[in-house]
């Protein structure tokens, strides 16, 4: 049976800091169309992994491909990456905010931006300072899910906020998602991405420890993506 052309393709890739390793022999194929869970600890190299794919970290060796391109300046034009730290000017009101993401990418949506700003009840006049954590996470969301991109690269998007919030955030995210688009979101609280993800990829000190469909991994293990989490970490 013949499968698709990898829009991620990544061989052999190794990383260190300082010669301390943060990802190891690491090789995997992500293709269109999916969503995928990178699962694993804090400092487990996902937020590496991410920044390496999103064009922001260099000083690898290995190779890493996004639809047969390097990472650099034509990848980032068709990858939306939502980085694990903030990074808008504490100033910005979300118009403002929406205004400068239309100045700066071509594929930007700002009809979608603000009808997401509108599902997460944001206030339209106060900045991103006089906000709480998670209207700010949800702003941020607002506007890297509204670029028309073929890969959304989100590191941590629920972390840090409760349980409640993590909810409206993830229904911001699949909001009117292109099925044909490619996502990978890492996370370590696996129980509320375990519903949407069809494909899983474990990652442990560095390297891949398993990798599959989420419905075969469940199968297989007879139980959940986030019992095979505990079992495989234990």
């Amino acid at each position: 049976m013949q499968t698709s052309t990898p829009l991620i393709s990544i061989s052999h890739l190794t990383k260190s800091y300082r010669k301390i390793p943060a990802l190891t022999d690491v090789s995997l194929d992500l293709e269109a169309g999916h969503i995928v869970g990178l699962l694993g600890e804090n400092g487990s190299g996902k937020t590496t992994l991410l920044k390496i794919l999103a064009g922001v970290l260099a000083e690898w060796t290995g190779d890493v491909t996004i639809d047969g391109r390097a990472p650099g300046a034509e990848t980032k034009a068709m990858v939306s990456y939502l980085p694990d730290a903030e990074f808008l000017n504490p100033a910005l009101t979300p118009p403002a905010a929406i205004d400068l993401y239309q100045r700066f990418f071509a594929d930007f949506d700002a009809e979608k931006a603000r009808d997401l700003v509108e599902f997460f009840k944001l206030p339209q006049d106060r900045t991103l300072k006089e906000m709480s954590k998670g209207m700010g996470e949800k702003l941020r969301i607002a506007l890297v899910m509204s670029r028309r991109a073929r890969v959304y690269l989100l590191d941590e998007p629920i972390s840090g906020v409760d349980p409640a919030a993590r909810e409206v955030l993830l229904d911001g995210i699949l909001h009117e998602f292109d099925p044909n688009a490619l996502m990978v979101m890492s996370t370590h609280i696996i129980t509320d991405i375990e519903s949407f993800v069809d494909q899983v990829v474990f990652v442990r000190g560095g390297s891949i420890l398993l990798t599959g469909d989420a419905d075969d991994l469940r199968s297989e293990y007879g139980m959940s993506l986030d019992a095979i989490f505990r079992k495989e970490y234990r």
